[in-house]
Order: C-alpha cells, then structure tokens, then sequence
C-alpha cells in the first residue's frame, strides 16, 4: 500500500480473487465461459463482415446491429480473457490503474448496449410508422450522429466512476472477491465514505435503465397501434417479424442485467456470494453470445446473406 494524494491511501494493484468458495474447480469452471466467449467473438465478427460485404444488408436497420455487435464483443473482451486467466493461470493480480481502465469500459459499454437497443427500437418505430419517409429520416449521417450521441452519453456517465473510485482511501487490503473490476466491489475495500458511489450507481442503473426502457416501450406502443391499424394479416405478420429478433435481444440484455441488480442491492444475505459473481459474468456474456445466434435464426435476409457469402466462397475456391 502506497500514499497517494496526500492522506489518501492507494494501492499499488488488486487481487482478484475469482470465485471465492471454488478455487478448486475453476478450470471447470472457465470452460463454459470460455465457449461462450469464443462464440461471442466469432457471431458478432461474422456478423459485422457480413453486413459490411453484403450490399442488401446495407440498410440502417443492419448498420444499428452491426453497431451493437461491436459493442458486444468489445464488453466481453474487456473482461473475459482476464478472467480466464486468472481461472487457468492464477494470474489475479492487476494493476490499479488498469482495474480503472477495465471499470471504466464494463461499466461504458454497458450503457452503451441499452442505448443500441433503444436506438435499434427507434429504427423499427420509424421503419414501421413512417415506412415511405424511413430512408430518408434515417440517413448515414444521421445514423452515425445518434450512434455518436449514444457513445458521448456513455462515456460522460461513466467518467464519474472513475473520480469516485480514486478519491477513495484504501485501508481494507487489496484482495476484490469477483472476476473483474467492478465499480461496488473496489469501493468495498475503502474505509472511507461510500455512500456517493453507492448512490451515483443506482441513481445511474435506474436513470439509463428508466430512459431506454420507457423510450423502447413508447416505440413499441406506437408500433403495436400502427401495426393494428393495417388491413392485411399478412401485412400485420410481416411488420412484427420483423420485430422479432429485437425484442428477443431486449429480453437477453435486461432480464440478467435487472436480476443482476436487483439480487445483488436485496438478495444479499439470501444468496451465496458466488452466485452473485456468476450471474454478474452471465448477465455480461449472455447477450453477446446470444445476439448473433437470435438475429442469424429469426432474420431471414441475414440467413440468406450467409448462403450468398458461403456460395461465393465456394465458387472462388472452385475456380
């Protein structure tokens, strides 16, 4: 432990302990993680090749998932690989200044996914409601200027976090009883006064939550009436199909997340410590490892961008 800014007391690096209670199968642990990481990457990659080099799927409504792929596959890269080597090779150490840069991407691509997902809800409320006026409402520009929004709210909301974290004095050891650097668990470990973190993370998880839920609602509930409204069932069929996907993504993302929080603030003298640290890594990893699987399954014109690229392939090798 080392003196830093003055009276504060900071420490040199953290331990991160994994799952405390199963050390011992922790390699068995990590196998499943593992597989869902691998499958994370290569879905959301394969996905956004695939929008990139097929022309009919250069419409915004791709452009916004290939969007949120990245941000997923950026979220779990930023916290799997370590924890899988603190699974494999007990290497649990990190430093403290990169347990604040892995906080501060966590905790911003997190806010960064709800915010893809309500953009995404806004894309299907134009799509639908004004299906004449969509291409032009929805341009490249314009797309990139709410992508751009989207990210800046991101990182203004998170950059608190940071100042909160190393304001704190550091008196309670080093040893963080979780995977990956979390906002909670390193202010734990302060014997100062947390109760600005505690507040500024609810106050933060209900605002951007509250937002982009009521956001995706309203786009919904104006969906829904348009939908109602058309003449032809086939028409009605079509225009929620293409619904689908999303709304299976919006369950993915926060059902975990909102059982994440809500067993962690109230669930906490009930529920064992390591299956809090389990449902805080799946609420992390589920939704990467699901979106491409969902959107490849439910979207037809995905589907057929597979073939076309797999037919392409093979005609090049073949000649």
């Amino acid at each position: 432990m080392g003196e830093a800014n003055g009276s504060s007391l900071t420490p040199r690096c953290f331990i991160l302990n994994g799952i405390p209670g199963l050390e011992a199968a922790h390699i068995w642990i990590s196998l499943p993680f593992c597989f869902m990481y691998v499958l994370a990457v290569v879905g959301n990659c394969g996905l956004i090749y695939l929008i990139s080099h097929e022309e009919t799927l250069h419409r915004p409504m791709y452009y916004f998932l290939a969007l949120l792929s990245f941000t997923d596959v950026s979220g779990c890269t930023s916290f799997v690989p370590n924890m899988l080597c603190i699974f494999w090779f007990s290497l649990k150490e990190i430093d403290f200044n990169a347990c604040l840069v892995q906080m501060f991407f966590i905790h911003m691509l997190t806010i960064m996914e709800s915010g893809m997902l309500m953009l995404m809800a806004l894309d299907r409320y134009v799509a639908i409601c004004y299906p004449l006026r969509y291409s032009t409402i929805l341009t490249n520009t314009a797309i990139i200027k709410i992508w751009f929004a989207t990210f800046i709210r991101s990182v203004l909301l998170t950059i608190p976090f940071t100042f909160l974290i190393k304001r704190l004095p550091y008196c309670r050891g080093n040893l963080i009883q979780h995977t990956y650097c979390d906002h909670m668990s390193m202010a734990k470990l302060s014997c100062g006064n947390v109760k600005i973190n505690a507040l500024y993370g609810l106050l933060t998880a209900i605002l951007i939550g509250g937002f982009d839920i009521l956001c995706i609602s309203i786009s919904y509930t104006m969906i829904i009436r348009a939908v109602v409204n058309l003449s032809s069932a086939d028409a009605r069929h079509k225009a929620f199909s293409t619904c689908t996907s999303h709304i299976c993504a919006i369950v993915i993302t926060y059902v975990p997340a909102f059982f994440n929080f809500f067993t962690h603030r109230f669930g906490g003298r009930t529920i064992p410590h390591h299956v809090h640290i389990f449902i805080a890594n799946l609420y992390l990893l589920l939704p990467p490892t699901l979106n491409p699987i969902v959107y490849g399954v439910k979207t037809k014109q995905i589907r057929e961008g597979v073939m076309k690229l797999f037919c392409r392939e093979k005609e090049s090798l073949n000649l």
